[in-house]
């Protein structure tokens, strides 16, 4: 039997949430192609789901992060959240001070309205403001989330996308991510 979640078969997704938690390992990844990130205005949003405080020193040997993930499929979380406004998964990182400090991150829906929260979740703000906007490369979704912020990791602050704020950064698993296999994903960087 395959447990869907809002169009996201488990067997892709939990094999992704094995691999999330341990993104202070990036530096193993493969490099892709060079980061070509596009600056973009974003708007206030909320999304409603699950959260963790974690950092990358902790994930590299606790993966919060990946339970988070497992725990989203495997309780099909996602189904009980009101006022999706789509079907995308995303990820929201906050309340950081620089990469190698902790963070909170949120997984979970973006809604419209936050209203209803369910009972073991909550709503999280993702802030207004500058965003660089990488597209990740394609490939096995483990492989390219990991890549890209070991790319994110090594911009240069003078370079594009390097002047980070680390307010919120948030990354969007919409229809090109639901093969995992196959996959890519969009991360957006807060920045100056």
């Amino acid at each position: 039997m395959t447990i869907r979640a809002n169009g996201w078969g488990a067997e892709g997704l939990l094999v992704l949430a094995m691999v999330i938690g341990s993104m202070a390992a990036a530096n193993k990844a493969v490099r892709g192609t060079e980061l070509n990130p596009r600056v973009k205005h974003q708007e206030g949003f909320a999304i409603v789901g699950i959260a963790v405080r974690t950092s990358n020193a902790k994930e590299a040997t606790d993966s919060l992060i990946g339970r988070q993930w497992g725990r989203l499929m495997q309780e099909n979380l996602l189904a009980t959240v009101l006022n999706k406004a789509d079907r995308n998964i995303v990820a929201v990182y906050t309340d950081a001070s620089d990469k190698d400090g902790e963070y909170t991150y949120g997984l979970g829906a973006r809604v419209t309205k936050v209203e209803n929260v369910p009972a073991g979740m909550i709503a999280k703000e993702g802030s207004a403001g500058r965003y660089s906007v990488l597209t990740s490369d394609r490939g096995v979704v483990q492989q390219v989330v990991l890549a890209t912020w070991k790319r994110i990791w090594d911009t240069p602050k003078d370079a594009p996308g390097g002047d980070r704020i680390y307010k919120t950064d948030f990354e969007v698993y919409d229809e090109r991510a639901r093969n995992s296999a196959d996959s890519v994903m969009d991360v957006h960087v807060g920045i100056r």
